[in-house]
């Protein structure tokens, strides 16, 4: 039997493939290459030695769907597909909620027809919105989101917890992820945003090695230490081993669960941009600029019950997340692309 991932060849995703194919997984990844690209599963195949089956198509697209749960035999699937960008999604309201949430439901239809009801989902700290306290367990009350993104993983927690309510026979597993940065240490898959990128590390990584001429600073008038954002960030393989840890849990027919996948400790875009530059002896030239809708001041973890019933928590600190970021960007200033 195989765990399908939708968005598989993104990178979170990508990751994740090599930490289930490490594990003994069969995998399969259907993705529609919007924000990533199939040389990432390329690389995954040299890391790990063992072929990935890959279907290009979009959760949107119910035949397609269909095909993949025919040809292969699908026994849980990993949901990472999805737009994700907060600013974005505050510009772009309509193609998130069509793509995110119908997407969601079409794959969810095509699974249950399938028999397929097993289901980890890619969900986010933004469920919290602006979090009634720090650091947000998992007992901290869904808020007000404050972005289209936010709202449409709040959403699609409801309708995955209503559907296994529903019919007890599902497991649903959903994970609420901080911020993940890092890269896998061979330094040969990590984050290639399309563009100019929307998350932190990216856009310094490219700073530093030269695409871009200085970080945007979004906000320096926060409630924090040093007035700007304060994130949980999480690497990007530690979050992808927390998914292993999420299949092993279904295998125990566990109904609804959730859990944060964070580290529990918070870091400004100030000291990342120090750590950064710690790590890897290159300068980071910033500027400040006015707050970006959407944004919040600060949101980490507990990731405690992760520890209890998982068994997981993340290993890699900031000074590996960094190195780690700057390994795959100075190998690759172009990302996937030659």
């Amino acid at each position: 039997m195989a765990i399908l991932e939708t968005g598989g060849a993104g990178y979170i995703g990508s990751h994740t493939v090599v930490e289930l194919q490490s594990a003994g997984y069969d995998v399969v990844v259907l993705d529609n290459l919007s924000n990533s690209s199939e040389k990432s599963l390329e690389r995954v195949e040299k890391i790990t030695g063992k072929p990935v089956k890959f279907y290009k198509a979009d959760i949107l697209d119910r035949e397609a769907l269909n095909e993949v749960f025919e040809k292969e035999s699908i026994d849980s699937c990993i949901h990472f597909a999805g737009l994700k960008a907060v600013g974005e999604s505050v510009q772009k309201p309509w193609e998130y909620y069509e793509n995110n949430i119908a997407g969601t439901l079409t794959l969810v239809d095509v699974m249950r027809k399938h028999n397929v009801k097993n289901i980890i989902f890619s969900s986010s700290a933004t469920v919290y919105g602006d979090p009634a306290f720090v650091p947000i367990t998992e007992e901290c009350p869904k808020g007000t989101c404050t972005n289209p993104y936010g709202w449409t993983k709040s959403m699609l927690e409801q309708v995955l917890t209503d559907i296994q309510k529903a019919g007890p026979e599902w497991n649903v597993v959903i994970l609420r992820y901080f911020n993940p940065i890092g890269a896998h240490k061979s330094g040969t898959i990590g984050e290639n945003p399309n563009g100019i990128p929307n998350n932190l590390m990216p856009y310094i990584t490219q700073v530093a090695v030269g695409k871009l001429k200085e970080l945007g600073v979004f906000g320096n008038d926060y409630d924090t230490h040093d007035g700007t954002g304060v994130r949980d960030y999480i690497h990007v393989v530690d979050l992808a081993k927390g998914h292993v840890k999420a299949l092993k849990k279904i295998e125990d027919k566990s109904g609804l669960s959730v859990y944060n996948l964070g580290t529990g400790k918070g870091y400004s875009v100030l000291d990342i941009v120090k750590n950064f530059e710690e790590a890897t002896g290159v300068k980071i030239p910033y500027v400040m600029k006015p707050r970006r809708a959407g944004d919040i001041a600060t949101c980490y973890s507990s990731a405690e019950k992760a520890y209890k019933e998982l068994g997981w928590k993340a290993e890699n600190g900031i000074k590996e997340m960094c190195e780690d970021s700057w390994r795959w960007q100075s190998n690759n200033p172009n990302g996937y692309d030659e």
